[in-house]
Parts: structure tokens; sequence; C-alpha cells
């Protein structure tokens, strides 16, 4: 695809932003304000915010591309999100850009977000904040550990083995792709874009990071990694579960869906046949034959070749064809023929 062909795309596809709005009075009007005249929508979602940000945002701006949305009930940043992906898909649109409402991610960056899924290289599209070394030296240390657990868990759950960052929740997404979400099943709270991620890999849609900076001013993030860790790490257990069934057992079978079972079985074999006799030599004060050690070595052994087989394969597993290509809207609803 040329440059000149890129350029038109940009220029003539619908693109929408969705702003979660909640407790972001102080920062939204400033955020809708940076955004350039590349996007043709704008959704602000009121989450129930108790400083009735939607009216703040009705009062004060006078941006014609601005559509306040409502919740009846706080339904959290997934909730806010999975309504203006609705709305934006109803409208229309080709492009869906989610930007938070607190001042930390630039809309000068839309752009690059939105590049990548017109050029049919990536479904999605999602920030990552770790590319410059220089620019992790400014978040908080506690994101950046949080951040760094949290993203190897992450590639595990979701699959995609390439992504950093999952909880960056500066994405874009391609219509036709978000129009096959499950809605109602997404996570509605902080587990949101780590959940999001899954869905995608069970669509098999191409994610691509986009590096960017974040901006940390006085903003309060109600995020507390302590209280969230057995959380995510439950939901995170529970998305690897799913994603290896609906992937290996119910959509396909391959070499990794004997790799990962007996991998395991041969494992927890070793360990707990090792151990037994360990604790019974070391109670009667005797030395364990070397037989009983091998029986103990090898399938450990060999069970982890097996697992690290799996994962290998898993990790080339990474899709690679855009899910939209297919239909690929390039100007205004017009599809492009295969």
């Amino acid at each position: 695809m040329t440059n000149s062909t890129s350029e038109r795309q940009s220029e003539e596809a619908v693109i929408a932003v969705v702003i979660p709005s909640y407790r972001v009075t102080r920062h939204i009007l400033g955020v809708v304000a940076a955004i350039g005249p590349e996007v043709s929508r704008i959704y602000v979602v009121d989450d129930k915010c108790p400083d009735n940000s939607g009216d703040f945002v009705m009062d004060n701006c006078t941006d014609p591309r601005v559509t306040v949305l409502r919740h009846e009930s706080n339904q959290g940043v997934g909730g806010a999100v999975m309504t203006g992906y609705k709305a934006a898909i109803a409208d229309g649109a080709d492009v869906i850009v989610k930007v938070d409402g607190d001042g930390q991610m630039d809309p000068e960056l839309i752009p690059y977000f939105v590049q990548p899924i017109l050029n049919g290289e990536a479904d999605y599209t999602k920030g990552n904040r770790f590319y410059d070394l220089q620019e992790i030296g400014a978040m908080p240390p506690i994101r950046l550990i949080g951040n760094a657990v949290l993203s190897l868990m992450a590639k595990l759950s979701t699959g995609y083995w390439d992504l950093f960052d999952p909880t960056n929740g500066y994405t874009a997404i391609h219509a036709d792709v978000a129009r096959h979400l499950p809605f109602e099943k997404i996570s509605r709270r902080y587990f949101f874009e780590t959940d999001m991620l899954f869905r995608l890999n069970t669509m098999r849609a191409v994610a691509m990071d986009v590096p960017m900076s974040a901006k940390y001013d006085d903003e309060v993030s109600g995020l507390k990694i302590s209280s969230i860790v057995g959380e995510f790490l439950f939901k995170h257990v529970r998305n690897f579960s799913k994603r290896i069934f609906y992937n290996y057992y119910l959509r396909d079978l391959s070499l990794g869906s004997l790799e990962l079972p007996l991998g395991i079985l041969l494992l927890m074999f070793g360990i707990l046949y090792g151990g037994y006799h360990w604790i019974e030599a070391a109670q009667t004060n005797t030395t364990t034959p070397a037989g009983t050690v091998m029986m103990s070595a090898l399938p450990v052994f060999t069970g982890l070749q097996f697992v690290l087989a799996f994962l290998g394969q898993d990790m080339a597993s990474v899709p690679k064809r855009p899910r939209h290509l297919g239909r690929l809207v390039s100007y205004r609803g017009n599809q492009l023929e295969k």
C-alpha cells in the first residue's frame, strides 16, 4: 500500500474516539480540545460520574463532534468503553479509539494508533510505555513493577507474546472486529484491557503495540496493586485455561495439544514421587537409592521439555493475518473486494 493511499484512507475513514468519563472534569475539556480533525466523532461516556461530568461537558464544550452518553449506574471503564463502541458502530465508524479523560494520553498520537489498522497491519493497536528507556524513568516505581508482573501474566493468559504493558488503556480497534466482541462478557473494571486481549486472541485478531509516553501529574489513580493482585491472578488463570481449551482442543488439535498435558503430568509425577521419597528418607535417616532419584528426575526434566516445547509453539502461533482484511473498510462504509 502506497503512502498516498494510506493518507487518503486516514483522511476519509470515519474515526471515532471514546472517552470514559469518571471524575475527570479537571482534564476532559483539554483532552477533547486536543483531538485533531482526523477524528469525526467523539463519545464522552458519563459512567454515573459523581461530578456530573456529562453535564459539565455539555455545558462547556462547543465541539460539534461530541456526543455525551450516560449510564444510570456505574459500570466501570469496560462498561463505558463498550457503550462507546456500540454507539460508534451504530453511527458507521471505521476505527474506534479509546482515550482516557484524565490527560495522561496525548490525543496527538491518535493517527499512530489508527494507521496500522487502516494499512491492514493490525485489527487492534494499544499503547506501550516501555519502548523508550528514558521515558521509563518518569514512571512511578510501583506502576513500573506492577506492569512488568502483569505483562508476564498477560502473555500467558492472552497468547499475545509479542505485546507488553497490557493494562495500557490507549487503544484503537477496527469496527468490523469490535462488532464481534462479546460485549456482555468482557470484564467491566480494572481487568478490562487484559480481558479485551484475551477475547481478541480467541477471535484470532492481530494486535500491535504502539510506542508512547505517559504523563503523571495530579490525577489520582484508583488502581491499588495490593488489592487487585489476587483477583488478577485468578482471572489470568481462568483466561489461560479457556484460551488453551478454545485454541488447542475445541477449534484445532496440534502437537501442542499433547505436549502441554503430557508435560504437566510428567512434572507432577516427578515432583510428587520425588517429594514422597525425599520425605521418607529424611524421616528414616536413610539414603535414597540412585534409581529412585532417576525415577523422579527423569519425568521432571522430560515434562519440563514438553512444557517448553508447548510454549514455543504457543509463541509461534500469535495471530499474523488481520481478521478485518477480508472486509477492509477504507472509505466511509465502502468495502474493498477481497
